[in-house]
């Protein structure tokens, strides 16, 4: 498993990415104050908490989707063109629950690599995937260039500090003709839609989890999790971003109203 990673892996430091000129810079929401005063604490927020919730993740997975979320993952990414031979990274795998799917596809646990800045997430994956697992950030990609033939992140582009920083480390580690998939929750378009969702994640799912798990790490992150999708960057944004940062092909399918898959491809040499 060492040799797998030394293979892909590439020394690459958080400075290097964030002093690479950019157009602009493109948050996937703004400042959330009721949990952080300034940008620049956001990641350390964040990692405290997915920290703080990690033991409590899959628990509060089952809640969210009622148990059809394996099946949905697993149909996404072969609608994204996941097939045997392909090497996959799964961004932000927390504690793996895409990279399953995709191990499921791919029939080698050895074709998906998860990279996640949790800690604790990547402990709660170790104990359901055997493939490597690497702890690092998505806007700084330990890996070489032209290193895997498809990249996932599930729900968590929310959580990125800078979309435009991220598409680009997606671009640069992608083979040519290399695919992307980005699961998310979407705020519903309707007013009714949208309140019931509200509803269902500002005061139902952070009861069932406080009482399901007595942790208020876990509670909270239903909380915040709400307020990320209200907050969000429009769906048009995320697809002008991936396409100024190089990418073809670029579509969001839409399923049940606020179930977002986008897909892009990076250009054939």
């Amino acid at each position: 498993m060492a040799g797998l990673l030394r293979g892909l892996q590439r020394p690459l430091s958080a400075m290097e990415v964030y002093c690479s000129p950019m157009a602009e810079s493109t948050p996937p929401h703004p400042v959330l104050e009721a949990y952080y005063s300034v940008a620049a604490d956001r990641q350390s927020f964040v990692g405290e908490l997915f920290d703080g919730a990690a033991r409590h993740y899959n628990h509060i997975g089952r809640m969210l989707d009622l148990g059809s979320g394996p099946m949905y993952r697993r149909q996404a990414l072969q609608r994204a063109g996941l097939r045997r031979g392909m090497r996959l990274l799964d961004v932000a795998t927390g504690t793996g629950l895409v990279a399953r799917g995709a191990v499921e596809i791919l029939g080698d646990p050895r074709g998906v690599v998860g990279v996640d800045p949790s800690g604790g997430m990547l402990r709660e994956a170790r104990t359901a995937l055997s493939g490597p697992l690497v702890r690092g950030r998505g806007e700084a990609l330990p890996f070489r260039e032209d290193t895997f033939d498809m990249l996932s992140m599930g729900f968590a582009l929310r959580h990125v500090p800078d979309l435009e920083i991220a598409f680009s480390e997606y671009r640069r580690v992608l083979k040519p003709g290399g695919r992307v998939l980005l699961l998310e929750v979407s705020r519903p378009a309707s007013r009714v839609s949208r309140w019931l969702m509200q509803t269902h994640f500002q005061r139902v799912l952070p009861m069932l989890t406080r009482l399901s798990t007595g942790s208020e790490p876990a509670e909270l992150l239903m909380k915040y999790y709400w307020d990320t999708i209200d907050r969000c960057v429009a769906p048009e944004t995320i697809l002008g971003v991936l396409r100024r940062n190089g990418f073809v092909g670029v579509e969001r399918r839409v399923f049940f109203g606020f179930l977002s898959e986008y897909v892009a491809v990076k250009p054939d040499r």
